[in-house]
């Protein structure tokens, strides 16, 4: 039998669904109360305030999204496989939390209304030894020189549009959500293989 949620674990679980559906200002600690069946009172003596707790909440929600698929670099592979295993993971991530990457990005177009420091996810993410890795790997002629950031563009660009642009090829080519599943499916391989076509200087001699 699964653990039952503390007060605490059900204030901030209800808050994620409701922050990442609306947004920061599209909703109140009232919304987040009733979501969680609770007061308003309470959940601000555990968080004390909105704002605290969607720090809280979105700096969890980036460390999932980018762990969940980071994690594969600490494993003894080749710097291939674990480039098709991080494809792999990103794309079952984002077909489990399609909102998360639409959600990310709004939230940081706030600027200055939006309190967020990347140190600490940064750092975990170096610790994985992925940009150390990759770094070697174009010096040892593995793979193609670019800079590193350009080559989290590319990865995330191909892996990330087919959900953040969900609703506007499903409505450009009259798809239903299970039509566009399959596509997803196709999708995924044919990214995999494009990206690891182009970045590995052997695949392309």
């Amino acid at each position: 039998m699964s653990k039952e949620l503390s007060t605490e674990e059900k204030i901030r679980e209800a808050a994620k669904r409701v922050f990442v559906e609306k947004g920061f200002d599209g909703c109140s600690s009232r919304e987040i109360a009733k979501e969680a069946g609770m007061n308003v009172a309470l959940v601000n003596y555990y968080f004390c305030s909105k704002k605290q707790l969607f720090k809280l909440v979105f700096e969890t929600v980036m460390e999932d999204f980018m762990m969940s698929t980071l994690e594969v670099f600490k494993k003894d592979l080749s710097l291939e496989s674990k480039l098709r295993i991080f494809i792999e993971r990103e794309y079952e991530f984002l077909t489990s939390h399609p909102d998360i990457p639409r959600f990310i990005i709004s939230e940081l177009a706030r600027g200055d209304k939006f309190e967020f420091d990347p140190r600490s996810i940064l750092e975990k993410i170096e610790a994985t030894g992925v940009f150390e890795e990759l770094g070697k790997a174009q010096e040892e002629g593995i793979i193609r020189k670019m800079d590193l950031t350009n080559l989290m563009i590319l990865i995330s660009a191909n892996c990330q549009y087919p959900f953040v642009g969900k609703p506007l090829m499903k409505h450009l080519n009259r798809l239903d959500d299970d039509q566009y599943s399959e596509l997803i499916t196709l999708q995924k391989q044919y990214v995999t293989e494009m990206l690891i076509g182009y970045l590995f200087i052997q695949k392309n001699k």
